[in-house]
């Protein structure tokens, strides 16, 4: 890959704060092999400038860093190889964009796999972490903390529910989830309602009960046998799913959009049918809203867009805006089935990721992320589309809600080449499924660059695949 010079490095890293557009940094790794033809995107100022302090990290990180080349080195001599992870390596960030420690620019359209929310170094989540760093850290969930009683009662009140545990992932949360069905009805007398009614190409997390309920074969591969009393049925099928019923379930485990799975929301009315099979048979509906909640599909829940409501919920990504976070969020009438003992986390809820989640609510309200993100989740649409009614050959079309979108390649179009092929334009994205390029931006991104990045894309796309 094409390094930058030393000198403009040092540039970059001295003064993050300089506006994109006019840093000396190129704007994409790929730069000195794109042609002078080619059009370019308008300067962007930064949607959430650097403060003093982040620069005086990058200019002493960049005094005393390794070469990018003995970075990479190190990760590979030294880090577990279960990540493909990009040739390069990230130094700083701010706003919708990335600089890694060569002064490269890129556009941030993965946001950590819809983690950062509020894009890189926001300035009010930065200062409020440092302000409670300064007070209180830990204290183990054997006490009440004020961050996180303040955390739960906002929480429950956007999203509907009425009691919340806190934990560090959403894998752990979807465990959290898991355990709380089936103590539910063990505690009722009824043991012997213990089934999830779960869906293929479903995702739930990495840990050995998440890989159970995830429909994915792979997830679970070389693991030994898998959890037992999971039934998979095909996603969107409401009849498969009234199959799959009887008197041992204890839930049904739904994403309101498949995520991982190729960003695939349910078909209309299919939330709904769910709600309606599990009052039906007397069971739970599981939402996992890892993905698709904290305003990343115009709506604090995925499930609000559908006017439908769980009887418990798994929360994470967003949450945090990149601190980690999860949460399991419950109606009342669940409250007794996690007695003391049953269940725990020892960073769960602590004061330090209870202020991060606090603050990221709190502007996601005030400066109307949720709105912004159906408006802006329209503009991508139809942007992505418009590659593929371009280039029929390279797309079939788009699919997705708010901020939670793909573009599903054409057949024979392979997604890592062109996720690659993004990359090596500065725009970062991911592969969902078996067809899709993932674009998850923070919710902060403007118009101007959800069209710099598409314009970015096409460009890559069309060269790659000539």
């Amino acid at each position: 890959m094409t390094i930058a010079p030393s000198a403009e490095r040092q540039q970059s890293l001295a003064s993050p704060a300089t506006d994109a557009g006019s840093s000396s940094a190129p704007s994409s790794p790929s730069r000195a092999r794109q042609s002078a033809a080619e059009p370019g995107p308008a300067p962007l100022a930064s949607s959430a400038p650097s403060s003093s302090a982040s620069s005086a990290s990058s200019a002493s990180s960049a005094s005393s860093a390794s070469s990018e080349a003995e970075l990479l080195a190190s990760g590979e001599h030294r880090l577990l190889g279960n990540y493909r992870q990009a040739p390069f390596v990230l130094e700083h960030g701010r706003g919708c964009e990335l600089f890694d420690t060569e002064g490269r620019r890129y556009l941030d359209l993965c946001a950590g796999v819809a983690v950062s929310a509020l894009g890189h170094a926001h300035p009010r989540l930065t200062a409020a972490i440092a302000a409670q760093a300064g007070r209180l850290i830990h204290t183990s969930n054997y006490f009440y903390n004020q961050e996180n009683l303040l955390l739960a009662e906002e929480l429950c009140q956007k999203t509907g529910f009425d009691r919340a545990f806190f934990c560090n992932s959403g894998a752990e949360a979807n465990e959290a989830l898991l355990k709380l069905a089936r103590r539910h009805f063990f505690n009722r007398g009824e043991a012997h309602r213990y089934r999830i009614v779960a869906f293929h190409n479903a995702f739930h997390g990495r840990t050995l009960g998440a890989i159970a309920l995830t429909g994915t074969p792979k997830y679970r591969e070389g693991f030994g046998p898998p959890l037992q009393g999971v039934t998979h049925v095909a996603y969107g099928d409401v009849e498969a799913v009234r199959a799959a019923m009887g008197p041992d379930v204890a839930g049904i485990l739904v994403e309101p959009v498949q995520g991982e799975g190729g960003v695939i929301p349910g078909p209309p009315g299919f939330l709904a049918a769910m709600r309606s099979l599990a009052d039906e048979h007397g069971a739970l509906l599981l939402l996992d809203e890892v993905q698709t909640g904290i305003g990343r599909t115009g709506h604090w829940l995925g499930s609000h867009g559908d006017d439908v409501r769980g009887d418990a919920a798994a929360l994470a990504k967003g949450l945090g805006g990149g601190f980690p976070i999860g949460a399991l969020v419950l109606r009342e009438q669940l409250n007794s089935a996690l007695p003391p003992g049953a269940h725990g986390s020892t960073y769960g809820g602590g004061p330090l990721a209870s202020t991060a989640a606090r603050t990221v609510l709190a502007v996601i309200e005030e400066d109307g992320l949720c709105a912004a993100a159906t408006r802006n989740g329209d503009h991508l649409a139809r942007g992505l589309a418009g590659i593929a009614a371009r280039h029929p050959h390279l797309a079939t079309g788009e699919r997705g809600r708010g901020l939670l979108r793909a573009l599903v390649l054409a057949p024979g179009i392979d997604p890592r080449k062109a996720l690659n092929a993004a990359r090596d334009r500065g725009v970062l994205l991911t592969v969902a499924g078996s067809d899709a390029l993932r674009f998850t931006p923070p919710l902060i991104i403007s118009e101007a660059q959800i069209d710099e990045a598409l314009e970015k894309v096409e460009i890559a796309l069309t060269e790659a695949f000539a």
